[in-house]
């Protein structure tokens, strides 16, 4: 069961609302309309993760500059270690490959995404 929390949901929603120009990217041009539903700046914990497909336990996160320093580093293993914990798998892209490589960034993410949203399909079934 997803904890959501509710102490940062308006932080969340301004996220929502201020957007990267690589977060809008993805979202504008193929997270928005993909098959399976993703949802932007969801709360898990005391996390906002930019991207969230609860049908294939999915997080998307795009990383700018502060997350190669040391301390972003840490925060962000620590992040992945309790989302993972609680069965969701993180991609992390940085967001000049996002600029770069975005057909390639949504290959991966279709791929990984289709695959994991089957996996769970299949154990329900």
């Amino acid at each position: 069961m997803m904890k959501h929390n509710h102490k940062l949901t308006s932080f969340a929603q301004q996220l929502r609302k201020n957007m990267t120009k690589e977060e809008k990217e993805l979202w504008y041009k193929y997270l928005r309309d993909y098959p399976l539903q993703f949802r932007r700046q969801v709360t898990v914990g005391n996390y906002i993760l930019d991207f969230y497909c609860a049908a294939a336990k999915l997080a998307i996160e795009l990383d700018g500059s502060q997350h190669f320093s040391e301390e972003g580093k840490i925060h962000d293993a620590a992040r992945t270690a309790y989302l993972k914990s609680i069965g969701i798998k993180v991609l992390r892209y940085p967001n000049n490959i996002v600029m770069k490589n975005f057909n390639g960034v949504c290959i991966d993410i279709d791929r990984i995404a289709q695959a994991r949203a089957h996996e769970f399909e299949q154990e329900s079934n």
